[in-house]
């Protein structure tokens, strides 16, 4: 019995069945690579974004680079302003430090002027090549990929794959793996520079605030001495003189008084600056200490013939007591009173409001003074900003008193808001909280 013979034409078809299976087969681990390499480009993207310290960033891109390249190396080299040259960052590979390349004249260099990739098969008969950097990290390098890190229009440096694994020469694929992670580390070093220098900026604002905080303490602590020497004897000179000089040294008193208050705003400003305000705390009346502070300031209204209406709880037994800082929120009254009286015009009104909301004691003070626009309204509360411009001022002050009232608010766990319309008036409205401890 004859066993079965394949015809020419049936060894022809299995002969392409199975060259179709293998193709197949081929296509289907091409797509399995490229799945897994988009994989581990989003996995890259991810650490990438997460991480703003360059030192660790570019050991992550060339460790990348090594992987999914699949080479011995991987080095970034990073433009440098200073010295127009192209600076070896760390890499897979000890270069050492401050290991630098030029623009002209070599292989990093031409890939960051012609800003394309580049591919030298055999660096060693290649004259751009320079062989000092194998010399230095001990090392062999036989072939280099090199693309360009570019961010917006600006190269910043060039990111080479170094010796395909295997004695292979580099591929299409190579070119495309190498073009997409430079893209992805350009932007990451250029976030982590600009996050080291924002951190730098901060380092050197903070620096510059402590330097500030420390002239502060100082100038105020060596000025108070002096100060009180000068209230001293012009006070006693003041009782022993005839009455022809006791107006020059009214003068000199007021003078005195008010530089005394300057360095006690600038004092109270830095403690809260510092977080360092101490809080004594007491119970006393609001309506009491408000009309203390409207004494105070007398003069002053009486001078520009103000009008002032107060307006008070109902009942003259209502004291409308808070447990507080009874020296801080004198400052929060005293600054906001002087503020309106300052702003507010010849024969001008002011209107006071103090009471209870829920679990607040409201004071509200109104001005038909200048006014301020709500761009200025964001800018009132900050250090010794002036709602005039300092060469046409006519009302004095440093900008302090506001921000004072703001930290002395807030320092009680109250707020402050501001209302204001240019050339109409201004409407302060602070609310600072009753001690829980009190029962009413």
């Amino acid at each position: 019995m004859l066993g079965h013979l394949d015809t020419p034409e049936q060894e022809n078809a299995g002969g392409q069945a199975s060259d179709s299976v293998e193709a197949y087969e081929e296509k289907i681990e091409g797509l399995e690579r490229r799945i897994a390499y988009l994989g581990r480009i989003a996995e890259v993207s991810q650490i990438l974004n997460s991480t703003l310290e360059l030192g660790p960033l570019l050991r992550t891109i060339t460790q990348a680079g090594r992987e999914l390249a699949g080479t011995e190396g991987c080095s970034i080299l990073l433009y440098d302003d200073e010295t127009g040259q192209l600076k070896f960052m760390p890499t897979t590979y000890d270069t050492g430090e401050n290991v630098v390349v030029p623009i002209d004249n070599s292989i990093a260099g031409l890939v960051f002027q012609k800003v394309r990739p580049l591919l030298i098969r055999d660096v060693k008969n290649d004259p751009r090549w320079h062989s000092q950097i194998d010399h230095i990290s001990d090392f062999d390098t036989r072939s280099i990929l090199g693309v360009p890190l570019r961010i917006k229009n600006e190269t910043i440096g060039v990111l080479e794959l170094v010796n395909k694994a295997g004695d292979v020469d580099f591929s299409q694929e190579d070119v495309e793996i190498a073009t997409t992670l430079a893209a992805q580390a350009a932007v990451a070093i250029e976030n982590a520079r600009l996050w080291s220098d924002l951190q730098q900026a901060y380092g050197e604002l903070a620096e510059l605030d402590r330097l500030k905080s420390d002239f502060v303490s100082i100038a105020s602590h060596e000025l108070r001495t002096p100060l009180a020497v000068i209230l001293g004897y012009v006070s006693f000179l003041r009782d022993q003189i005839s009455e022809a000089g006791t107006e020059q040294l009214e003068m000199v008193l007021m003078s005195a008084v008010k530089l005394r208050d300057l360095i006690d705003s600038m004092v109270n400003l830095n403690h809260i600056k510092s977080e360092e305000v101490q809080l004594e705390y007491s119970i006393f009346s609001m309506r009491n200490l408000l009309i203390e502070v409207l004494l105070g300031f007398q003069t002053s209204i009486i001078a520009k013939s103000l009008r002032v209406k107060v307006d008070l709880p109902e009942g003259d037994d209502d004291p409308v007591d808070i447990e507080a800082d009874r020296q801080k929120v004198y400052l929060i009254i005293a600054n906001l009173i002087s503020n309106a009286i300052k702003f507010t015009p010849e024969a001008g009104f002011i209107k006071i409001l103090l009471g209870r909301q829920r679990e607040y004691i409201q004071l509200q003070i109104a001005d038909t003074g200048i006014g301020i626009s709500a761009e200025q309204s964001v800018k009132i509360f900050e250090d010794f900003y002036q709602v005039e411009r300092s060469l046409t001022r006519r009302f004095e002050g440093m900008g302090l008193g506001l921000p004072i009232v703001k930290g002395m608010v807030e320092v009680h766990n109250g707020e402050i808001t501001v209302d204001s319309v240019e050339t109409r008036g201004t409407i302060f409205d602070v609310k600072l909280p009753i001690s829980l401890g009190l029962n009413y």
